[in-house]
């Protein structure tokens, strides 16, 4: 989506934050766990022993620094970084609007790598957010890897899709969502799987009012989306998907082994989020056949 050149962003709460070096612990829920595998994958490099946490990462940093040059929407259309940070204001609105008791969660752009009570974060790990310390890493370079590797162009609302899935699982946090429904392990119809297509729900229901969501003046961030842009997110939701992944590894599309949903998936619940919005992603409650 594009932001407009006059829309004030300022005010984000985004940090940078970088410069450790840790393993990846367990807990972090999001995409990571797929990049690690993605990367392995496409560089030769085995990266696998990242996952689940081989070995006690080290104390978590805190604080960062604030987003240089990111005050108007002109900047935001021209920085990922920035895009990211303004965004923020965009989707903790929404959510502050539709969920009573909203807290919004921190936003931390990584640069390089950094430590936190998941593991590290890095462009290794991809974007997550960490339950316990209710906060979303980022690291912008994950957007190159699907330009990269998946022939998707990753554009300005792919890039704010993959960050609405991301404060969707903050949601789930907030709502006990993740305390319900624990991971069962793998496989199509598992917690794991239903998780995470909700965050994709979510993440389209935001997009569905993003357009609505105004500054301080009263100026709208975003502009609304547009076909192109929307084509480019459901993109960017299906090269994540756990039968594309395996297929581009060459190997057998196994949905016993599912942690994220199909292609198919993805690209549907965030469909029905943007159709439905918010009381339409209820993945808990479609039976396995039907999800």
């Amino acid at each position: 989506m594009t932001f407009n050149d006059n829309a004030r962003v300022g005010g984000n709460s985004a940090k940078r934050r970088g410069g450790t070096v840790a393993a990846v612990g367990g807990g972090a829920v999001g995409l990571g766990a797929i990049v690690v595998l993605l990367i392995s994958m496409f560089t030769g490099t085995d990266l696998t022993g990242l996952i689940g946490g081989g070995g006690e990462p080290a104390a978590p940093q805190t604080g960062g620094e604030r987003i240089a040059n990111c005050e108007t929407g002109q900047d935001a259309n021209r920085n990922d970084d920035c895009r990211l940070a303004a965004a923020s204001l965009n989707i903790d609105q929404f959510w502050g609007n539709t969920l009573e008791g909203y807290r919004e969660p921190q936003l931390i752009i990584v640069d390089g790598s950094t430590s936190t009570q998941c593991g590290t974060a890095s462009n290794a790990t991809g974007p997550f957010y960490c339950p316990p310390e209710e906060t979303v890493y980022v690291d912008p370079t994950f957007f190159a890897l699907l330009r990269e590797q998946f022939d998707t162009t990753a554009g300005p609302l792919a890039q704010l899709y993959v960050l609405a899935h991301e404060y969707g699982h903050h949601v789930q946090n907030l709502i006990g969502v993740m305390e319900q429904h624990p991971n069962d392990g793998t496989g199509p119809a598992s917690n794991g799987v239903r998780t995470e297509l909700q965050a994709d729900c979510f993440a389209g229901a935001w997009v569905a009012d993003a357009g609505d969501q105004r500054d301080e003046n009263g100026t709208p961030y975003l502009e609304p989306p547009t076909t192109q842009q929307i084509s480019d997110a459901l993109a960017a939701a299906a090269s994540v998907g756990d039968d594309h992944i395996q297929a581009e590894s060459g190997g057998v599309v196994n949905p016993e082994s599912w942690t994220h949903g199909s292609s198919e998936q993805r690209q549907r619940w965030f469909e029905e989020g943007r159709a439905g919005g918010v009381n339409a992603c209820d993945t808990f409650a479609v039976p396995a056949g039907s999800l």
